[in-house]
């Protein structure tokens, strides 16, 4: 039996799939056999947060970027966090606008082709090929942020990032991520606080609030215990951004993550950190040597579906 210099058997053979049932199981199986470029990756993901969950004492973090939360896998991601799979979220601003907007209105399918001149004159705003109707969006989030930041100020002038969100997340409803978050302890952490409108809700708050004080640094100091208390720690890495980086910079910490997967559609040749495979994080101290990894290039509401999927057949899960 021979090898590359990456330990993989290059005389295994590739198989053709021989779809017989409509086992999702089944077909994902097949994957690692079909030599099928991102869909051996895609198993060999599954495999990898199949091993991360069963992991005894391993902690577990989800960052993802926040344009997912306009769609359906927003559902995912909740039911995610509501079976306690991860003991940290981290992401940005815009998956807590749209959480919180989807916790009270609708967003529309929409196309990307269409006119974005004729969709301002109707108060529609485009997301990809979501439709979102501004009334359903700002000012919504306005209303309930200025009232939800109002009453946790009366009791708290000084506070985390990380504690107001628990807040808010108790006053959404069971479709909310942030509702399941608070349910179960789970902090969330959001590095780009300000960029989005909950934070530009809170810098509005503060113009007539002078003693309101929100300290990102307990944020940090938050994510540091995490860490350092970890005896092993995975990360599934939906997208690139704020959200990857803030996960992979902490765990440079304790030596780099045990487990990665990371979903991209991003390119490795313009050196950007969405782009980078997460093997190249070796290099920065923030996967370990002997993690287990792999990057599946592919978008993120096609595969997440099944990969999820997957994982939920599982006992673990």
């Amino acid at each position: 039996m021979t090898y590359n210099k990456n330990q993989k058997k290059i005389n295994y053979e590739i198989e053709d799939y021989n779809i017989q049932n409509r086992e999702l199981k089944e077909v994902l199986n097949q994957m690692s056999k079909s030599g099928g470029f991102e869909s051996v990756n895609l198993r060999d993901g599954i495999s990898i947060l199949q091993k991360m969950i069963e992991e005894p004492n391993c902690t577990t973090f989800l960052s993802f970027v926040g344009a997912i939360i306009s769609t359906g896998v927003r559902g995912i991601i909740k039911d995610m966090v509501k079976k306690n799979m991860f003991n940290c979220l981290i992401t940005t601003c815009g998956s807590l606008d749209h959480d919180i907007a989807r916790s009270f209105a609708k967003y529309y399918h929409g196309d990307f082709n269409t006119d974005d001149y004729y969709l301002k004159k109707k108060n529609i705003h485009r997301l990809g090929n979501v439709f979102i109707p501004v009334e359903n969006y700002g000012p919504l989030i306005e209303t309930k942020l200025q009232e939800y930041i109002n009453e946790f100020y009366k009791e708290n002038k000084q506070f985390a990032c990380y504690e107001l969100l628990d807040y808010i997340g108790s006053k959404l409803g069971e479709t909310s991520f942030l509702y399941w978050a608070h349910k179960n302890k789970i902090p969330v952490i959001v590095p780009g606080i300000v960029d989005g409108a909950v934070g530009s809700q809170v810098w509005l708050f503060y113009q007539n609030h002078k003693d309101m004080f929100l300290n990102i640094l307990k944020d940090q100091t938050k994510i540091s215990d995490i860490i350092f208390e970890a005896k092993k720690t995975g990360a599934l890495m939906l997208g690139g951004g704020i959200s990857k980086h803030h996960t992979l910079w902490w765990n440079q910490f304790r030596d780099g993550l045990d487990y990665a997967v990371y979903i991209t559609t991003a390119n490795a040749w313009d050196g950007s950190l969405s782009g980078a495979e997460v093997k190249e994080a070796i290099s920065w101290n923030k996967i370990r040597v002997d993690a287990k990894q792999v990057t599946i290039h592919g978008e993120i509401t096609t595969l997440l579906p099944f990969l999820y999927s997957s994982l939920i057949t599982t006992p673990s899960a």
